[in-house]
């Protein structure tokens, strides 16, 4: 007899992305020194040392489900597999609940398994700055220990909710298209359960007698996702229909292919309108399509030094008239202490 549909279902989304992380290991034919097969003919038969993934998880359904089945894939398939949980600090005894989550994976037979703690921050505001700490940890581990990848367990429901917060910010496609399967520098971050609804995970670990911490911060409605998952969702469900959750993650997806055709586009184009000084010439950006020139934009103030979380589509749109409305106005100011102004036909951008 097979195991559980559920967990069926959550290990052959686990299974296929530890496939592909494999497959980029072994392409890239790296050695255990670091140095490649064809550099040296005599080790062209050595195989690449088995990569390591880590599974980051905080204690709740969703990364339990994924502890247990990256614990019960990655043997199969010749990788070794391990963990991490990060405490935030953020609620009184979570030291503790950080050790337990530690020692369940370490049950689940994961190894190497680090609780880490962070100190959060206050910028962009608590669930931000929450998520910054958080990820600097994992990507501190998943240097520490020569990981291939971290892995995330988002789900469908997950996905739903970033577009929501997207479109509410008013951010864009890009906003639009939600989090990524693969992201993170080199493709570190990857996650398996995009397309498997929170449920799934739940029942994943009750037909396992997985224990799991629910944290009262996802119920909390001074947070705003936790509002938009127990009020806004169920709302727009009431009253369009069951289905909500599948369409806002497949419009994630439609766009997320059109964002990536545009980010190409205008990086395509950039060069053509900058001068032989690197400064973009206003002309040549009105002459293109508002999707492409706005995105040169973005990318202009962000490297001038404009923080890319605090740069919303406002700002751009404010930048985008010294092109489009020009009637000699001043200076737009940004974050970051970046300021857009046009000069002499060129658009100047810099901080200070």
């Amino acid at each position: 007899m097979g195991p559980h549909p559920a967990v069926a279902a959550i290990r052959l989304a686990v299974r296929r992305v530890l496939h592909d992380i494999l497959n980029d290991h072994q392409s890239s034919g790296t050695l255990p020194d670091g140095q490649t097969a064809g550099r040296h003919p005599d080790r062209a038969a050595e195989r690449p040392s088995s990569p390591l993934v880590l599974v980051a998880c905080s204690g709740g359904a969703d990364s339990m489900a994924l502890a247990s089945a990256v614990a019960f894939e990655a043997p199969r398939l010749g990788l070794r597999a391990g963990g991490v949980t990060v405490d935030h600090g953020l609620q009184p005894g979570s030291g503790l609940r950080a050790d337990e989550v530690a020692l369940r994976l370490r049950a689940l037979g994961l190894d190497p398994v680090e609780s880490v703690a962070v100190t959060v921050g206050r910028a962009g505001g608590p669930e931000a700055a929450a998520r910054d700490a958080r990820y600097a940890a994992l990507d501190a581990t998943a240097e520490r220990h020569g990981a291939a990848a971290v892995l995330l367990g988002h789900t469908r429901d997950d996905q739903a909710e970033t577009v929501l917060l997207g479109l509410a910010r008013g951010s864009g496609t890009r906003s639009l298209s939600g989090m990524a399967a693969v992201s993170g520098a080199g493709g570190r971050y990857r996650r398996p359960f995009l397309h498997i609804d929170r449920q799934t995970a739940r029942k994943a670990c009750m037909v396992q007698s997985l224990p799991v911490w629910d944290d009262p911060h996802n119920a909390d409605p001074a947070y705003t996702r936790s509002r938009l998952r127990h009020e806004g969702l169920p709302a727009l469900e009431k009253a369009l229909g069951k289905g909500v959750v599948e369409a806002l993650a497949r419009t994630a997806q439609l766009s997320r292919d059109d964002a990536d055709a545009l980010d190409a586009w205008a990086g395509q184009a950039e060069a053509s309108v900058r001068d032989a000084a690197g400064l973009l010439e206003c002309a040549k950006l009105y002459a293109l399509p508002p999707a492409v020139r706005r995105r040169i934009l973005r990318r202009a103030a962000i490297e001038a030094g404009a923080p890319a979380g605090s740069l919303f589509a406002r700002h751009i749109e404010e930048v985008d008239r010294l092109i489009t409305g020009w009637r000699g106005q001043g200076a737009i100011n940004l974050p970051g202490k970046v300021s857009a102004r046009r000069q002499g036909g060129r658009l100047v951008i810099r901080q200070g």
